[in-house]
């Protein structure tokens, strides 16, 4: 059973502006019957009083009451129990003719296992006064019982616990669209990132064989290939955006060969991917895209080399320290590994670290980073 305080916020926009105002209405009319004989010809001020009062505090708890602390809803409660036999014994009437009310607000303010309890010891006491009075046990005595005290108990939980469903769904529709948002953001910047370095290193190198006077055909070659990038850029984005996407290890394999030959890096790279686990691939093709794309970036390497097993990718470059490494080896411990696993001279810092750990995550895996001894640096992707 739920043991917790119910909470939500009222909504107060535009749109739920009429709304909330028809359910005051239906909350005051609802205790039209029940204050009535207070009102009536010959009843003294202070049964009016004490019946205002009552109806005010009632509206209240249930208006307001679900965004107050514990101790004042509790307090709240005690107040409209002594204000419920105040009224009637006011005018001389029945005792316990606002039982249902008090019930029905804290069946709406106290935790479900607080508010059954409470409205079973009302149960109790109120049948043993009605056999007090008749004597004798019989079906009877129920009618009062049911309708003072188990519908109206009955009707405010099965009330509450839609309203929380619904709170629970627009929370859940919130936690859907920031995920969505996130996925978007990382899946473009994977996408983007090794795109456009690809693009900027092609349109280097043929801009540099045109400087040279080097063949003009080998310049045109890659231009084409920068066309073609472009246009492969654009669907993959579209792809990203209706979340369709789904990369390839042996495409990005094939993608980082021509990324590092236009970047004048020498690549050492595997033949083919078929020994990499099936689970792993995709997360290693995430990982194989970011990795290169920041040696070809950041690190000023001159050779690459990248190794796959069944459970592990590795990317190892000659390159030297950057401040972007400083960042990504700060992220690294932030993201939750190692310590000592830094990221020098990688720049794998913010939402490209964050990204791939979050997708190793996902399949059990774990991204480690640093310098190697002899001079260079690792990126290894793995899972035990």
């Amino acid at each position: 059973m739920e043991r917790a305080w119910p909470s939500w916020r009222p909504q107060r926009d535009e749109s739920q502006r009429w709304r909330w105002a028809r359910g005051l209405a239906v909350l005051a009319g609802l205790l039209v019957w029940p204050l009535w004989e207070a009102f009536r010809p010959g009843r003294g001020p202070l049964a009016v009083v004490l019946a205002l009062a009552y109806a005010a505090s009632w509206i209240a708890a249930m208006a307001y009451g679900v965004t107050w602390t514990p101790r004042t809803r509790i307090a709240l409660l005690v107040w409209l129990s002594a204000l419920g036999v105040s009224v009637p014994a006011a005018h001389g009437g029945e005792p316990l003719a606002l039982l249902g009310f008090t019930l029905s607000a804290a069946a709406w303010l106290l935790p479900t296992v607080w508010a059954l309890m409470l409205a079973g010891a009302a149960a109790v006491i109120r049948l043993l006064t009605l056999y007090g009075a008749a004597g004798a046990l019989s079906w009877e005595l129920l009618p009062p019982v049911l309708t003072q005290i188990v519908t109206p108990v009955a009707v405010l939980l099965l009330i509450r616990l839609l309203v929380q469903l619904g709170q629970a769904n627009k929370e859940i529709e919130a936690l859907a669209t920031a995920a969505e948002r996130e996925r978007l953001s990382r899946d473009l910047h994977d996408v983007l990132g090794h795109s456009l370095t690809t693009i900027t290193a092609k349109a280097g190198l043929a801009r540099r064989l045109l400087e040279r006077g080097a063949d003009p055909g080998l310049a045109l070659a890659e231009v084409r290939d920068v066309e073609r990038l472009s246009r492969q850029a654009h669907a993959e984005i579209r792809a990203t955006v209706s979340g369709s996407r789904r990369p390839s290890l042996t495409a990005e394999l094939s993608g980082v060969r021509a990324a590092l030959r236009a970047a004048g890096i020498g690549a050492v790279l595997p033949e083919s991917v078929d020994q990499v686990a099936e689970d792993l691939r995709e997360p290693f093709a995430y990982v194989l895209r970011e990795g290169v794309t920041n040696v070809i970036r950041h690190s000023g390497a001159t050779r690459c080399e990248v190794t796959l097993t069944e459970t592990s990718l590795e990317i190892r470059d000659n390159g030297h320290a950057t401040a972007a490494g400083a960042a990504g080896a700060a992220a690294t411990g932030a993201a939750g590994r190692p310590p000592g696993s830094g990221l020098a001279g990688s720049g794998l810092a913010g939402s490209g670290l964050a990204g791939l750990a979050e997708r190793l995550r996902a399949v059990g895996g774990l991204l480690e980073a640093g310098p190697l001894p002899q001079g260079g640096f690792l990126l290894r992707a793995s899972r035990a």
